[in-house]
């Protein structure tokens, strides 16, 4: 079969699942990135027009999109921009995907739930988010899937990775520059390293191929899945873990929510259940100390 690649339009560039998925996705197509940044194709998201010109004259066979506005905290003063970049801007890409005939790969949150539970969220299990970021982000669910786009919607949940801004790289610096520091324990998720989220994706699209070498979620479109590192940590154990790999010397203290007051309110029970992944697809990522130290073995 000769077919020449498809062409991936990703949006977001620099992000921590954008930059491993522009390393990953390479080997399914011509990946070629927008956004800010240093991306191939310079785009502000908010710009619906400048949007539609640029889909329209790359004409992709898929999109993925790993771009959001993710300060969780200061979405809680900024929610038309929260809104505008995590819902209305997902629907106008499902919209030129519906309209282009072209599949839409997007990333969501543990955030679109409460948290007041005790027993790893399903993919059916009713949204409640509590935050504006949540709320944004299950507004883009909705915004895609009523796109009627061929489109596919995976949550992730607890993001790290070797470079921009997260919980691994923050704690590594705390423990440089404090003898002692105090971390939320009565939160708890599952630490999902990008780059597990973006191989998993390459997978998960591997098996989406068509005949011609485009792509299709065929009987899987306008579904949720959810894709994250197996295990449940609080942000206690997850600090112990990055503290105990390393050289630093640092006293934890494990703090209640109340302790540590944000703007945004954090859910409590974040864990996901990634079995339906498992049913339908054949992947499910490894135990988070399992990953983290595969990460932790990179940086070196």
């Amino acid at each position: 079969m000769n077919y020449e690649k498809p062409r991936i339009l990703l949006f977001g560039h620099n992000g921590q699942i954008a930059w491993e998925l522009r390393r990953c996705l390479a080997t399914l197509g011509h990946v070629v990135s927008a956004g800010l940044d240093g991306a191939d194709h310079e785009l502000d998201l908010t710009d619906a027009e400048a949007l539609s010109r640029l889909v329209h004259e790359l004409n992709p066979g898929l999109m993925v999109n790993a771009a959001a506005y993710t300060a969780v905290d200061q979405a809680e003063s900024e929610t038309e921009l929260a809104w505008r970049l995590n819902a209305e801007v997902v629907g106008e890409i499902g919209q030129l995907g519906a309209a282009m005939d072209c599949p839409v790969l997007h990333y969501s949150t543990d955030y679109v739930f409460s948290g007041q539970g005790d027993r790893p969220w399903k993919e059916n299990d009713e949204p409640d988010p509590r935050s504006v970021y949540g709320r944004s982000k299950l507004g883009g669910e909705q915004a895609l899937l009523g796109s009627r786009a061929d489109c596919l919607i995976l949550r992730t949940a607890w993001v790290y990775g070797g470079r921009g801004s997260n919980f691994l790289l923050t704690m590594q610096r705390l423990f440089r520059e404090k003898d002692s520091l105090g971390v939320v324990g009565d939160q708890f998720g599952a630490p999902t390293w990008s780059r597990m989220i973006a191989e998993a994706s390459a997978q998960l699209l591997a098996q989406c191929r068509t005949e011609d070498g485009g792509f299709s979620f065929g009987e899987h479109r306008e579904e949720i899945f959810h894709l994250s590192c197996e295990g449940q940590a609080s942000w206690y154990d997850f600090a112990c873990a990055i503290l105990e790999a390393g050289s630093e010397s640092c006293e934890l203290k494990s703090l209640r929510t109340e302790e540590y007051p944000t703007a945004a309110a954090r859910p409590a029970y974040s864990v996901l259940n990634n079995n339906r992944l498992w049913q339908a697809w054949g992947i499910r990522l490894p135990e988070w100390r399992e990953a983290l130290a595969l990460c932790l073995e990179e940086q070196g």
